[in-house]
């Protein structure tokens, strides 16, 4: 039926995510996605016009996912074990899958075929979000009385340091160390 996708859209961008996700934007073609989805090409352009606009669709699923469990990450009542949560989750996330996964927005901000101003636009979206929660969740009087850099920079700090973790979980693949480096963060920025 014309206007009706003939697919089932919510495993085809789950396929489409995981491909992403294991090769890098640039190193994916629409081929990929098909081989993985069982949807034809053709029928994926059809329904997203581009591999750049149907990457758009599945990191909107990914923002949106992301963004949740960041939320439910820093929830806890002691700021120390939120921002601890936060980052065990950041490093698990990363660290899944055989080989791992690594981290998809940082994977993308460093892929040069992946310069698009809508895609760079959706990596902010997702950084500038986790720096929001991440500075709603500081700003509550009792971090505020220990952070030792006021709750805006102490934010960027805490997500520069997720960028930096991504790097040297591919160097060492160790997630107890990138726990231990994580660890000694908190610890400089609430002592």
């Amino acid at each position: 039926m014309v206007g009706q996708r003939q697919f089932d859209e919510r495993r085809t961008l789950e396929r489409a995510r995981e491909v992403f996700w294991l090769k890098g934007y640039g190193a994916t073609s629409m081929q990929d996605i098909a081989t993985a989805s069982g949807v034809l090409r053709g029928s994926l352009y059809n329904a997203y016009r581009d591999k750049e606009t149907l990457f758009l669709r599945v990191f909107e699923g990914y923002a949106e996912e992301f963004l949740g469990e960041v939320a439910r990450t820093l929830a806890h009542p002691d700021v120390d074990q939120a921002l601890r949560d936060f980052f065990d989750f950041t490093i698990t996330s990363m660290t899944t899958g055989v080989p791992t996964r690594g981290c998809l927005s940082t994977k993308t901000a460093i892929d040069t075929k992946a310069e698009g101003e809508r895609i760079r636009g959706a990596l902010r979206e997702l950084i500038d979000g986790m720096e929001r929660l991440l500075r709603e969740r500081i700003s509550t009087e009792e971090a505020r009385a220990r952070l030792a850099i006021p709750p805006e920079e102490a934010a960027r700090v805490l997500i520069t340091m997720t960028r930096g973790i991504v790097v040297m979980e591919r160097v060492y693949q160790d997630p107890e160390r990138l726990r231990a480096t994580a660890a000694s963060l908190v610890e400089a920025l609430l002592p």
